[in-house]
């Protein structure tokens, strides 16, 4: 196990420590701040140096079923077994206090892929994503996970999704609200989040749209449909609109 602590303030020195005592934990400290994905390829070269097949990345306000991490090891290496080129594989659902969330699927039972999966939980393919350099740090954030994925999609691998498996994982401040017969998530996220979360996913526009119009589109309406809602319902309204916008035109630090 890999820990990376991401300059988090010294009130987490004693649990960090705690922790790098045992034997099976290994804690990578940063002194700055630079986002997720300089953390998941922290996780990523000690794979690499141990010659590992597969790399679980998980969030640490994710919890996973004692039985999660084999049964999703099984499934990746019975897929990879029966000929499919499989570079990352993650739960069928995850299950958030406001709502459960799934992913549009594609084939049949046992083979069911999709485009893109969130990182925590998700099992990497080692060799493939090292291949691609790894995740992306110039994302900081938001859509590190898509990012890959495409990445993956691009080069022909699939994204698969690991069936009757799920995770419990907070997104955010969320909550659910149903309007007519959907039900959207308001995440509750800060105006900066906003903008990283707006800027990122038209930065990938394009590449998704070229390998899949459709999830493309439709990635693009969920976003636009979260930032509305959650203008409309949550606090700090105006200064989550600037943020919107800033995100939008492309104006602050990735």
């Amino acid at each position: 196990m890999v820990v990376s602590d991401d300059a988090s303030p010294c009130t987490s020195d004693r649990i960090l420590q705690n922790i790098s005592a045992l034997p099976a934990v290994h804690v990578v400290r940063n002194r700055h701040n630079r986002g997720i994905a300089r953390g998941l390829n922290d996780g990523l070269s000690q794979a690499v140096a141990a010659d590992a097949e597969w790399l679980l990345t998980v969030d640490q306000d994710s919890h996973l079923g004692p039985d999660y991490t084999s049964r999703l090891v099984q499934q990746a290496r019975s897929r990879t077994n029966a000929g499919e080129d499989l570079g990352a594989l993650g739960a069928q659902t995850i299950i958030d206090g406001a709502a459960t969330v799934g992913y549009p699927i594609t084939g049949t039972a046992g083979t069911w892929t999709t485009e893109e999966v969130i990182q925590t939980g998700t099992l990497w393919s080692v060799s493939t994503l090292s291949a691609l350099r790894g995740f992306d740090e110039s994302f900081g954030i938001d859509a590190v996970d898509a990012a890959a994925c495409l990445g993956l999609r691009q080069q022909g691998f699939t994204v698969g999704v690991a069936e009757e498996l799920s995770l419990n994982h907070r997104i955010g401040s969320s909550r659910s609200l149903t309007i007519g017969r959907k039900t959207v998530m308001i995440t509750g996220h800060s105006p900066d989040r906003r903008a990283s979360m707006i800027r990122n996913r038209l930065r990938l526009f394009p590449g998704e749209f070229h390998q899949s119009p459709k999830h493309a589109m439709r990635t693009l309406r969920r976003v636009a449909v979260n930032q509305g809602a959650g203008l409309l319902m949550e606090s700090d309204r105006r200064a989550k609109l600037k943020g919107s916008v800033r995100g939008i035109f492309g104006i602050g630090d990735r």
